[in-house]
């Protein structure tokens, strides 16, 4: 083939359709959002534990995927099955269901999160190692947590779920009885050999119970993407120009910007929030001030943990049929991209990232072909950074107002 004829092909493959942008453009922009709103919330995740650690934490996306089969699971849990057609239980119930489900699928994710920093990443710090193992430490517990879901989880469902329930019991009563202890037993050996017997036994316990308890059928697919448990019926509420809005459209924006609102809040507002930033400021004057270091980092994973569980319903409510263990993986680095074009280890630079990139992302599918959608992100993340390498907004976490 002459190279004149590739490149025919090419350009009618990469068409500019300027006009169906223009005619589209208020429904692109609506959708936009609602896809941003959820980058927005995985994109702080990534900040977040980049502003303290100096880290990519690429099993963050695996995070998001284990808040989804969180959600499914606990909407199994209460009652709901897969299903072609829409549940009707009232406006009233279908909130509380969707708290709820967004509510487990938070532990899970958060859960999951502190974990992962407790067993990879926190060894690591200890013994100083170089930053390029922290990177492929991330990488290889991101396949880890997306195989454990793949061939491990739909065998042995409810056996790994009450398993992992039981664990994180055991490890709060371990911990919370090793502080009672302390002090008050003088043998440190016999104090912590007691108090981890204790722990154990509770976990051992509580998963008999919760495997006796919960219904046996509760089964996940692998492989496949599973089939959809679909709470909320899309229903046009009003129109924007030619754009129509759906509940669906609200329920995620909302969702977004309240939980966005509530982290900055609790960043730039509270003790806490001084905390992280001081530690991402200089990690060694904040310990020096009494700020506990391990402290903040922890539960600077269990926050960015939070919000990816917080996306993965929303994700669900999107997309229904978009649970599946490689699902994290594609909107995750989309996630960190919009991170990095706010501003990576800025909070409201990955909000402002997010939202971008769900605009872009979908006038680029119209504009060049929904074939190219996935590329735009990386196109328009390279462009930003050749022309301003530190993001748009570009301020470190660190440096925040305090």
């Amino acid at each position: 083939m002459s190279v004149m004829a590739e490149t025919a092909i090419l350009s009618s493959s990469i068409g500019f359709n300027v006009s169906g942008v223009i005619d589209q453009f208020w429904q692109l922009t609506i959708e936009g959002l609602s896809y941003g709103s959820i980058y927005a919330l995985v994109a702080v995740g990534y900040t977040l534990v980049y502003g303290v650690l100096r880290l990519i934490n690429f099993a963050h996306s695996e995070i998001f995927m284990l808040g989804m089969f969180g959600q499914y699971i606990g909407l199994q849990l209460l009652g709901f099955g897969p299903s072609a057609d829409v549940y009707s239980q009232g406006t009233v119930l279908t909130i509380v269901y969707l708290a709820v489900a967004m509510a487990v699928g938070m532990l899970f994710a958060g859960g999951a999160a502190v974990g992962l920093e407790r067993v990879a990443y926190r060894p690591l710090r200890k013994r100083g190692a170089k930053p390029l193992i922290f990177l492929i430490t991330a990488i290889g517990m991101s396949f880890v947590l997306q195989e454990f879901v793949h061939f491990v989880l739909p065998k042995n469902t409810l056996l790994c779920l009450t398993i992992a329930l039981a664990v994180l019991v055991g490890v709060g009563i371990w911990v919370a009885l090793g502080r009672w202890a302390s002090g008050r037993l003088q043998l440190p050996v016999v104090k912590s050999l007691i108090v981890l017997v204790l722990g154990i036994g509770a976990a051992l316990a509580i998963e008999q119970v919760l495997y006796a308890a919960l219904p046996k059928d509760l089964v996940l697919g692998g492989s496949t993407a599973e089939e959809p448990i679909r709470l909320v019926e899309p229903t046009e509420l009003f129109h924007i120009s030619t754009g129509v809005v759906t509940n669906i459209a609200v329920i995620i924006v909302v969702s977004a910007l309240l939980l966005a609102l509530v982290t900055d809040l609790l960043i730039n507002r509270t003790k806490f929030g001084r905390g992280i930033r001081a530690v991402a400021q200089d990690p060694n004057t904040a310990t020096l001030m009494g700020v506990s270091r391990e402290r903040v980092i922890m539960l600077t994973f269990l926050i960015g943990g939070v919000l990816a569980g917080a996306a993965a319903l929303l994700y669900t409510l999107k997309i229904p049929s978009g649970i599946i263990y490689s699902g994290g993986f594609i909107l995750g680095i989309k996630a960190f991209s919009a991170a990095v074009l706010g501003g990576i280890g800025n909070l409201r630079g990955a909000l402002l990232g997010g939202l971008l990139l769900g605009l872009i992302e979908n006038y680029g599918q119209v504009l060049f072909g929904a074939q190219w959608r996935d590329v735009i992100a990386f196109v328009l993340l390279v462009l930003v950074l050749m022309i301003r390498p530190t993001g748009i907004l570009g301020e470190s976490l660190g440096k925040a107002r305090v």
